[in-house]
C-alpha cells in the first residue's frame, strides 16, 4: 500500500544528479502505487527577499505569463517564471500569507501546491513513469527530494489526494499507512487556522506538524508529539528546506529501509528502490526503529 522514497545529497557537486537518481527510485516503486505519483524537490533558491510558489492549473494552455505580470504589478517586483507541463514556479518578493491571498483573488482556479524558498511540488494522476516523463524529472537539479507512489485507500484518486502534502513554508510530508483519528484532528487543526483542503488523512498529518511548529517546536519535537497524538499506522518522510526526516509509528507495520554513505542518505519502502544508487554496496543499510525520529541536514 503506497511507496515512499527520499534522497538527501550531502555534497553540492552531486546536485546535478538528483533528478536521474531520484527518478529511478520513484519508478522502482510503481507496483506499490500505480494510481498517482508526486515529488517535492528542494533547491534553486531565488534571490534574497523572494519566495517561490508552485502553481497548478487543470488547463493545458494556461497563460502563466499574464499571471506573473499581475503579480509583478501587485508586489512591485520582477518575478521569475518557470513553467513545466501544467505547472508553474513563480518567484516573487512577498510573504507567504500575502501571496496566497493575492493568488486567490486573481484566479481561484489556480492551485497553490507549495510555497517556500526551496521547495517545488509536482504531482498528478498516473503511473510514476508517466510523472517522471511529464515533468522531465531526470534533468532536475537539487539537494534533496521526497516522493510518493499512491495506491488510494482513504480517498478518491485525484491530484489533490496525491502526495506530497505541504501545509507551510518549505514543509511537506509523504505517508504510507492510515490514520484512524484524522477526522477529529482535522476539526481541531481547522479551529487553529490550519487549512486542510482534502479528505486525505495524510494532509492532516502534514497540518499537524505545521501546527506544532507554529507553536515554536522543532521538527524533531513535532514528530515526537505526533507519536502521542496520531493514532494509526504510518511511515512518514518529511521534507524541509534544510533536510528531511523519517518516522515510523511505534508498531512499525509499514516497511522502510535507510541507507547512508559519505555522499547521500536515502530511504524507501523497499530496498529495490535503493539498489541502483552509486556506492550502495558500501552503504550502511538498516531498518528504522519503531517510534524513533531520524533527521538529516538541519531538519531537526
Amino acid at each position: 500500500m503506497c511507496g515512499i522514497v527520499g534522497l538527501y545529497l550531502k555534497k553540492s557537486n552531486l546536485f546535478d544528479q538528483i533528478g536521474e537518481l531520484f527518478s529511478t527510485m520513484l519508478v522502482c516503486l510503481s507496483s506499490r502505487g500505480p494510481d498517482s505519483a508526486g515529488f517535492a524537490i528542494y533547491g534553486n533558491e531565488p534571490p534574497a527577499g523572494y519566495i517561490k510558489v508552485t502553481l497548478r492549473h487543470d488547463g493545458g494552455n494556461y497563460d502563466w505569463q499574464s499571471l506573473s505580470d499581475e503579480l509583478s504589478q501587485h508586489f512591485k517586483c520582477q518575478p521569475q517564471l518557470h513553467t513545466n507541463s501544467n505547472y508553474a514556479v513563480i518567484a516573487v518578493s512577498a510573504q507567504e500569507t500575502e501571496i496566497r491571498r493575492v493568488l486567490q483573488d486573481l484566479d481561484a482556479s489556480v492551485s497553490v501546491m507549495s510555497v517556500g524558498r526551496s521547495i517545488e511540488i509536482l504531482k498528478e494522476i498516473g503511473s510514476p513513469q508517466s510523472i517522471v516523463e511529464r515533468f522531465s524529472m531526470r534533468s532536475m537539479h537539487g539537494s534533496h527530494a521526497i516522493g510518493h507512489t499512491r495506491m488510494a485507500t482513504e480517498s478518491a484518486v485525484t491530484t489533490d489526494g496525491s502526495h506530497p502534502f505541504s501545509t507551510g513554508m518549505d514543509l511537506c510530508l509523504v505517508h504510507n499507512g492510515s490514520l484512524s483519528n484524522h477526522n477529529r484532528l482535522r476539526r481541531i487543526l481547522q479551529r487553529y487556522g490550519i487549512e486542510i483542503r482534502t479528505e486525505n488523512d495524510s494532509e492532516v498529518a502534514a497540518g499537524y506538524l505545521m501546527w506544532q511548529m507554529q507553536q515554536g517546536k522543532s521538527l524533531q519535537q513535532a514528530l515526537e508529539a505526533a507519536l502521542e497524538d496520531l493514532d494509526g499506522f504510518y511511515t512518514f518522510a518529511i521534507g524541509t528546506a534544510e533536510g528531511f526526516a523519517v518516522l515510523r509509528d511505534p508498531i512499525a507495520c509499514k516497511p522502510a529501509v535507510l541507507a547512508e554513505t559519505a555522499d547521500f542518505v536515502a530511504m524507501a519502502s523497499e530496498f529495490q528502490a535503493l539498489a541502483d544508487l552509486p556506492g550502495i554496496e558500501q552503504a550502511k543499510v538498516w531498518e528504522p526503529k519503531p517510534g524513533m525520529v531520524y533527521t538529516w541536514g538541519s531538519a531537526a
